[in-house]
């Protein structure tokens, strides 16, 4: 994942944008009562689908990997979030929106917590930073 910041806030974005359009499509789209494994199952893959289909606009500008994988993880956590919360209560477009997002910024922070973790403590020579990739 680059850590400059256009493609940081690039990233923010686009997890924000995807989040938002699955909570908003699965608030509209699931109704309450519907059986939760199933529900489950649709939004996760609506979510995905989602994702995929943003990726090709957001790719061109932001990197290609680099948007993939997080977007499309927004979207299948967020329609899973949102369409289990909308077999158990009503919810307006604009709530899951709003849950869907949330869901987009938590996926994201996740993502780069855990790529951190993988790729561990990077020592420098110094006089010499992460900076110049």
């Amino acid at each position: 994942m680059d850590s400059r910041l256009y493609f940081v806030i690039g990233d923010l974005l686009a997890n924000l944008l995807v989040g938002l359009l699955v909570g908003a499509l699965c608030a509209v789209l699931v109704g309450h009562g519907w059986l939760m494994f199933w529900t489950m199952l649709l939004t996760m893959t609506l979510g995905m689908i989602v994702g995929l289909v943003m990726f090709f606009p957001l790719g061109m500008l932001f990197g290609a990997m680099e948007i993939m994988l997080p977007t499309m993880f927004s979207g299948m956590v967020s329609g899973m979030v949102v369409g289990m919360w909308c077999t158990m209560h009503t919810m307006t477009a604009g709530a899951g929106a709003a849950i869907g997002a949330i869901c987009g910024l938590a996926s994201l922070v996740m993502i780069w917590v855990l790529n951190n973790e993988v790729r561990g403590v990077r020592a420098f020579p110094q006089g010499q930073s992460d900076n110049g990739r």
